[in-house]
Parts: C-alpha cells; sequence; structure tokens
C-alpha cells in the first residue's frame, strides 16, 4: 500500500531547496528594482510585519505627515500575525483590527486595540469604525487597511460616502487589470478569493478615491496589490511621486517570495507591540 504521507513529506523536501533558490531570484530582483523604480517612492519599501513591502512605505508616509501617535483601522486583519498595520502599532499606535477569524492574541487585555470578530459588509461597517473609535480619546482615523478579497471597493465606497477621511488609504487591488482598465466584483460580502474575479482595479479605485480628494501615490512593489492613497491636501509633501498613474502601477508578480512567508510573526512578538 502506497504511503500517501511519507510521499507527501519526501516531495515537501524536494521542494524546499526550490523554493528557497526561488526566493532568493526573486528577492534580489526586488532589490535590483529598488535602485531604479519608476515612481521613486517605491525606494521607501520595507518589509516587517506586512505581506510585502508595505511597511516601509507606511512608515515614510507616517514620516512626512508628522504623525506622531495615530489611530488605524484595518478591515481584514486575518489572525493577527502578519497585516498593514502592526508597523503602526509598534510606533504606539491606537487601532481597530476587523476580521472573521479571531485573533492569536487576547484582545482584551490591550487598551491600544479594539477588535471585532465579524463580517465586513457595506451595511455594518460604518457602525463597526465609529464603535472602535469610541474606545479612543481621538475620533479622526489616520489609516484605513483594506484586504477582505471580495467586495472591498464597496467597503472603500461606503467608508468615503459616510465623511470618514483617514489621512491616508492603503487598498487591495486586482492587480490583474492594468490602467485604463475599469473592474468592480460585485458587492457580495460572500464573495471570496477566486483566480481573478475579487475587489477592483487600481484605475476604478483611482476614479473613486478622485471624487473624494486622494491621490494615488504609490503600489507595493514586490507584488503590487496594495495601493496607498493620501488626502490631497498632503500633496505638496509628495512631489516625488509620478503623476501618470502608469508610473505607480506594478505589473503583478503573483510568484513573489512573500509566499514563503505566509505565518507572518509569532504571537509574543504581536503581544509585545501592543503591551502598555
Amino acid at each position: 500500500m502506497i504511503n500517501f504521507l511519507k510521499l507527501k513529506d519526501i516531495f515537501l523536501k524536494f521542494l524546499q531547496p526550490l523554493r528557497a533558490t526561488q526566493d532568493l531570484l526573486i528577492n534580489n530582483q526586488f532589490k535590483n528594482d529598488l535602485i531604479n523604480p519608476k515612481n521613486p517612492f517605491n525606494r521607501f519599501g520595507k518589509r516587517c510585519f506586512s505581506q510585502c513591502d508595505e511597511d516601509g512605505i507606511s512608515l515614510e508616509i507616517v514620516k512626512r505627515l508628522n504623525i506622531k501617535k495615530g489611530i488605524f483601522c484595518e478591515i481584514g486583519c486575518d489572525t493577527g500575525l502578519q497585516n498593514n498595520t502592526l508597523i503602526l502599532a509598534s510606533l504606539l499606535w491606537n487601532g481597530i483590527w476587523i476580521d472573521k477569524s479571531d485573533l492569536v492574541i487576547d484582545y482584551n487585555k490591550f487598551k491600544r486595540l479594539k477588535f471585532f470578530k465579524e463580517t465586513v459588509t457595506t451595511s455594518n461597517i460604518v457602525g463597526l469604525i465609529k464603535g472602535g473609535l469610541t474606545n479612543f480619546i481621538s475620533k479622526e482615523l489616520d489609516c484605513i487597511s483594506i484586504d477582505i478579497d471580495s467586495c472591498d471597493y464597496h467597503i472603500v465606497e461606503t467608508i468615503l460616502k459616510n465623511s470618514i477621511f483617514p489621512k491616508f488609504f492603503i487598498v487591495e487591488i486586482n492587480q490583474k487589470f492594468p490602467p485604463p482598465i475599469e473592474f468592480v466584483a460585485d458587492n457580495d460580502a460572500k464573495t471570496i478569493y477566486n483566480k481573478d474575479y475579487y475587489g477592483a482595479s487600481l484605475y476604478s479605485f483611482y476614479k473613486l478615491f478622485s471624487k473624494y480628494n486622494y491621490t494615488l501615490i504609490c503600489c507595493s512593489l514586490i507584488m503590487g496589490h496594495n495601493a496607498f492613497f493620501i488626502q490631497n491636501k498632503y500633496l505638496d509633501l509628495f512631489k516625488d511621486v509620478p503623476k501618470d498613474i502608469n508610473d505607480i502601477y506594478i505589473t503583478p508578480n503573483y510568484w513573489s517570495f512573500s509566499h514563503s512567508f505566509k505565518t507572518g510573526s509569532t504571537k509574543e512578538m504581536v503581544e509585545a507591540i501592543f503591551k502598555d
């Protein structure tokens, strides 16, 4: 009888050196891309807790905006081990996390974090954000990050229509579609990531944010799947950013080395970040 578990172990061991080689090659390519990117802002990309190079981009935005201690909201924070706002929490920001998954930490122990275990919809998102903000003195958000692989566009649109205007947004895009292609998946919270039917194209988000006085400044360089939008009133601080959306869009790299690091950080590290 064939021992399939043993065959699986052998197969995985065989893949390890191949994946390591792939990781090194793509990591080197990423470093080369940083030397002379189309968008100079991509030079600030670094990876600490994020899936790709989003952390360094966020840190540079925070530096330029001179935010000393802000408030974030991450919609789709996963288990808390790897996301876009852990880096902001490490700067002692307060924050709101929302996800349908359980967190790995006991979030009730930490004053700087409010967590809602919810499936986000256009009907409940505003209430969740406002409910989270009641836990903090300030009632204004500095950053919203969203990555739920479904109705992301419609959630962002609802947030903006209800006059919730953080200083900057981080949104996952469907990077398959380059500008000027417009694509928006249906407003169905039950939709899950399914090959290429999810979220919205960069240009669709670009047009939406333009209506509310936000400007695209960067896409993550490693995979190109996260886009950063800043309030127009801060554009004087971002004069190095190209005007042409095609110089900001990143050709998708679906075989990124980030796929080898899905576990992110550790429970102990996340608890240390939020500890008073």
